[in-house]
């Protein structure tokens, strides 16, 4: 067979769907996390910053280097091991350390992301977290251990993957600043298993936060989302009777729908990453197929009555948002509609007055034709008195009766002429 040429990114693309592989995780053991995005702009970072940052760490440990191209990363630093992954607006690292702390949840987990360096971040902390991976060969102990580790109120409790594991976590920020879960693995549970386990509640944890971004950007916009609310409101009230200035009413209109599509613009991208990132959520609780654990609420439950309203929140107003600019636009449309209509009657007495005052120059033109005939005709028939002047003397006839045949043929002579003269101008 002979050679075919591949397509440049044949490989590139196969190989992206094995970039971000699932850690292996033992139990037990332990887990710090941390997800960083810049405050502003950050789909548009500055990349090169977030793997010199990865550098600096890999360097107090003497790891080796990713590529410098690498949106993932996952290697031994001293005794634990790293993975970091590049998003497009966040980057993220984990941290994996055997066995477990004595105090469940000590933040001195944390402390393996050295101080100076997290000083050193380019952006701000989106999320942290630290996850304790225990062996627990049945349920005994797990109720009594999540209900001192957490808030019972908000505390979601699950089987998951078929009870190779119970996960666990109330989703509150701790007095150190971190989120916590907790991860009861039966001894017959593989390492990557629990690794994906792990991802996952990461994963969760992180999307859920980047989500409720977009939340914040809705409540921020509804002032003024009302203000511009009741002056569209006012206009359309206006516009159902007499205007006196449509130019200026067009004109508030024409600044409304420009206002509004500033804020379409500016938020469309949260509106829309929020979106992706709660349906990545909800994917994220449903590949863990949970169960229900000793009556209380599953991931699914709690994200259904906490994080769900949050994100119906976000989409009713980046709907009302749309309706808002779509009405804008029709009363603006409906404005200049009844202004042409308004227009195309005053055209229309201008074309009738114009007409009547066209009759009226026919008219007048006419009368000064017939008068334009008598003057003529009057000097006509004094030029031919003076041209058959002679036969008078000849023929003995009189002025009188010569100029009395002689007006009727001028007249009609002049006549005559005034109308060819008015047809070879038609």
């Amino acid at each position: 067979m002979p050679p075919i040429e591949d397509h440049p990114l044949r490989y590139a693309m196969a190989n992206e769907l094995h970039a971000r592989p699932f850690p292996p995780v033992l139990a037990p053991s332990r887990a710090a996390y941390l997800a960083i995005k810049p405050a502003q702009n950050a789909a548009g970072r500055d990349r090169a910053a977030d793997r010199a940052h990865l550098v600096a760490l890999l360097d107090r440990f003497a790891a080796p280097h990713p590529q410098s191209d690498a949106t993932h990363y996952y290697g031994q630093i001293g005794k634990h091991f790293l993975k970091w992954e590049s998003h497009t607006e966040f980057v993220t690292y984990t941290i994996f350390g055997e066995g477990v702390a004595q105090n469940p949840f000590d933040a001195a987990t944390f402390a393996i992301f050295p101080e100076d360096w997290l000083a050193d971040a380019p952006g701000t902390r989106v999320t942290s977290a630290l996850i304790r991976i225990e062996v627990a060969e049945g349920d005994d102990g797990i109720i009594e251990k999540v209900n001192d580790w957490f808030v019972p109120e908000s505390l979601a409790i699950s089987r998951v993957l078929e009870d190779d594991l119970v996960v666990a976590g109330d989703f509150r920020i701790d007095p150190a600043g971190h989120m916590r879960f907790a991860v009861f693995a039966r001894p017959q549970t593989g390492k990557r298993r629990v690794g994906r386990v792990v991802q996952r509640l990461c994963e969760i944890e992180t999307y859920k936060a980047m989500s409720m971004l977009g939340l914040s950007r809705a409540r921020s916009l509804g002032p003024q989302m009302a203000g511009i609310d009741a002056t569209l409101t006012r206009l359309l009230g206006d516009m159902c009777g007499p205007i006196s200035e449509p130019a200026v009413v067009l004109q508030s209109l024409l600044e409304v729908s420009a206002e509004l599509e500033n804020i379409i613009a500016q938020s469309s991208f949260r509106f829309g990453a929020t979106g992706a990132y709660e349906t990545i959520v909800n994917q994220r609780v449903e590949v863990l197929r949970e169960e229900r654990f000793g009556g209380r609420q599953t991931f699914r439950e709690f994200m259904m009555r906490r994080f769900d309203p949050a994100m119906r929140t976000v989409k009713s107003t980046e709907g009302r948002l749309k309706a808002m600019s779509d009405r804008a636009l029709r009363a603006g449309d409906l404005l200049r509609t009844r202004v042409d209509v308004e227009r195309s009657a005053q055209n229309q007495e201008l074309l009738t007055s114009m007409d009547k005052r066209a009759d009226l120059q026919l008219r007048l033109q006419r009368t000064v034709e017939g008068l334009s005939v008598v003057a003529i005709s009057y000097y006509a028939v004094n030029l031919v008195l003076y041209l058959v002047g002679p036969l008078e003397e000849s023929f003995g006839l009189s002025k009188a009766f010569m100029a009395a045949v002689a007006t009727p043929i001028v007249l009609l002579g002049v006549w005559m002429m005034v109308q060819r003269i008015r047809k070879s101008m038609e």
